[in-house]
């Protein structure tokens, strides 16, 4: 289809296997024999979905810049769906062996067409070496009381984990689970999550089974290794806990930011644990809508540095996705600045530590996710009607909540959320529906797909503890009261006929 449509060369990883990431790289670093640069690119992938022949399988179109199609050009991709009577194909164009690199050029219909298979991970793997110390990385993963673990969930990521921890930083070949990449993910369901990672989480410590001696640190990846999940030895990492932790270290631990942050962003659902390090360190800080981009927008224009969404994403101004490498690289770049003195046999500074040190300084956001799937679409939106009722009367909002929970903040503001974008001016409206709390405290409600089979209901849960000697508190106990609290003033169960979520994160 490309050659019959004009397209004078096309880039293909080496075996199909380019990473999310690793796309973008490409698109943003690479330049031809010729001098020329791609102008977008075609990702096939199942994302964090189950992939496979009866599972998911997406297209994804990347822009020149190296991030996602904005909406003004997927609306215009749909309507010329609903439009187009023909299109055109190449016959007779021979099969090109994608497992050996080279370039293979055709006479194609509309002059000489090249197909040009390139090594998958060597741009990416340029990159990484420009952002990050491997020196230092390295000396930590070869200390005697530094163990590592890295599950890429039989996913793409597979790849670039051998490349990069294996062959560059020394790492141990037993310490890569799941890497071989597979068109059906192995079976499995590719989200680095505590529920999905069942092979790391018990490995990491943290599962049924008591484990010995688990790694001191962990890590995971999605089908398109993008995402990521961090723990260190019996101990998670929350994504929201991750990008702040990482904006706050990452000018001492990471060379690409030595010259300092030109400003950090998140997610509106994300937990505000990134605000705090903000209002901390003096930095520009944007709250966006869901969609990387929306970073990609700020990161264009030169305003932002590092950002991250809860639904495990992190990333940086390195490319315009999130990158799921990359957020590792940038955990152990900070494992290897806080250890620079012990790695000969001293105690280590561990991940845990660090999370804890982060807390006593910015204090903790407790945050939990309730999805409620495939409720009745008319229910859902009634409910959100509801909350947005609500809002209009504060005092009203106040007295409804002290009568379910006397002990919990008043909130000082409520709204829907609305973003309008500093860098081009669009606005998007109706991104959640928002309860802020006197305390720091907060309630997000969301709604996600509205079709044939029902709506999903996201209620995001997020207590602040400021006081260092209530930051170590379970996590459970410590949301318990504005979890109550959300599930009754959205009237929940009235609304959905639910009584628990289908899904706790």
């Amino acid at each position: 289809m490309a050659a019959a449509n004009g397209v004078r060369r096309i880039w293909v990883g080496q075996n199909g296997l380019l990473s999310t990431p690793a796309v973008s790289a490409v698109i943003r670093e690479r330049v031809a024999a010729d001098g020329s640069k791609a102008n977008g690119a075609f990702i096939l992938t199942a994302s964090h979905n189950p992939g496979g022949p009866h599972e998911d399988f997406g297209i994804k179109y990347n822009m020149e810049n190296g991030g996602p199609a904005p909406e003004s050009v997927t609306d215009k991709i749909y309507q010329n769906t609903t439009t187009i009577k023909e299109y055109l194909i190449a016959e007779g164009l021979p099969d090109v062996d994608i497992s050996t690199v080279g370039v293979t050029t055709f006479s194609g219909p509309e002059g000489q067409f090249d197909v040009d298979v390139f090594d998958s991970t060597s741009e990416y793997v340029k990159l990484m070496k420009s952002i990050f110390d491997f020196g230092s990385i390295q000396k930590l993963l070869a200390s005697p009381n530094f163990t590592f673990c890295y599950d890429a969930l039989h996913g793409v990521a597979g790849v670039y984990a051998k490349r990069i921890f294996v062959e560059e930083l020394g790492a141990k070949e037993s310490s890569l689970l799941n890497c071989v990449p597979k068109e059906d993910f192995g079976g499995g369901h590719p989200d680095p999550n505590l529920t999905y990672a069942k092979e790391l989480v018990a490995r990491m410590g943290l599962g049924k089974t008591n484990e010995s001696d688990p790694p001191e640190f962990g890590a995971a990846a999605d089908g398109d290794a993008d995402r990521n999940m961090v723990l260190g030895k019996r101990f998670f990492v929350t994504p929201s806990d991750s990008v702040a932790i990482i904006a706050a270290n990452a000018v001492e631990a990471i060379p690409y930011f030595s010259g300092g942050l030109k400003g950090v962003a998140r997610s509106m659902p994300t937990s505000a644990a990134l605000d705090v390090v903000a209002k901390h360190l003096n930095l520009k800080f944007f709250e966006v809508p869901t969609g990387w981009k929306f970073f990609g927008n700020l990161m264009d224009a030169g305003m932002c540095s590092v950002c991250g969404e809860e639904s495990f994403g992190t990333g940086s101004d390195h490319i315009r996705e999130k990158d799921g490498i990359w957020a590792v690289l940038a955990w152990l770049s900070i494992l290897a600045y806080k250890n620079k003195d012990n790695l000969g046999g001293g105690k280590l500074v561990t991940v845990e530590d660090i999370v804890r040190q982060h807390w006593a300084k910015y204090g903790r956001h407790y945050y939990t996710r309730y999805d409620y799937e495939n409720v009745d679409a008319g229910g859902a939106k009634d409910l959100m009607a509801h909350l947005v009722k609500l809002q209009s009367s504060l005092s009203e909002v106040n007295g409804i909540i002290k009568g379910i929970r006397p002990d919990v903040s008043n909130v000082v503001n409520a709204d829907e959320f609305e973003y309008k974008d500093p860098v081009d001016g669009s606005i998007s409206k109706h991104q959640g529906i928002r309860y802020l709390f006197e305390d720091g405290s907060r309630l997000v409600f969301r709604l996600s797909g509205t079709g044939s089979e029902g709506a999903t209901i996201r209620v995001y849960i997020e207590q602040y503890e400021k006081d260092p000697s209530k930051t170590g508190r379970d996590s459970q106990d410590a949301l318990a009261p504005l979890v109550e609290v959300a599930i009754k003033l959205s009237k929940m169960a009235e609304f959905t006929g639910r009584s628990a979520p289908t899904v706790i994160t």
